[in-house]
């Protein structure tokens, strides 16, 4: 079982940068693939970015591509979404989650089976 712990999250302008961290609580990353989802009021949860467990590969959100850098540091057992040049369409509470142990990268929510409590990230004009 792994629990996850996100923290960064805040107030910005547009063209601000902010970096989130999803810590891995009690246990570890190892192994883990993670993604970071976001949902913005009124709308469904959304994928953002996901890294695969060792690091290697990442996909992102064509929303995202170009702004937002997902990285993770095993033996920190945290995974980092660092996302600049925000906009205020980025305003949405953002998740992390984790997949199943020595498993693929996934986009898809369902693909997920372990998720933190959210961070609030609000862009202003």
């Amino acid at each position: 079982q792994v629990q996850l712990v996100e923290s960064g999250g805040g107030l910005g302008q547009a063209g601000d940068s902010l970096r989130l961290s999803c810590a891995a609580s009690g246990g570890t990353f190892n192994g883990y693939p993670v993604g970071w989802f976001r949902q913005a009021p009124g709308k469904e949860r959304e994928f953002v970015a996901a890294i695969s467990w060792s690091g290697s590969s990442t996909r992102y959100a064509d929303s995202v591509k170009g702004r937002f850098t997902i990285s993770r540091d095993n033996a920190k057992n945290t995974v980092y979404l660092q996302m600049n040049s925000l906009k205020p369409e980025d305003t949405a509470v953002y998740y992390c989650a984790a997949r199943g142990r020595w498993t693929g990268i996934g986009t898809m929510k369902y693909e997920y089976n372990y998720w933190g409590q959210g961070t609030q990230v609000t862009v202003s004009s």
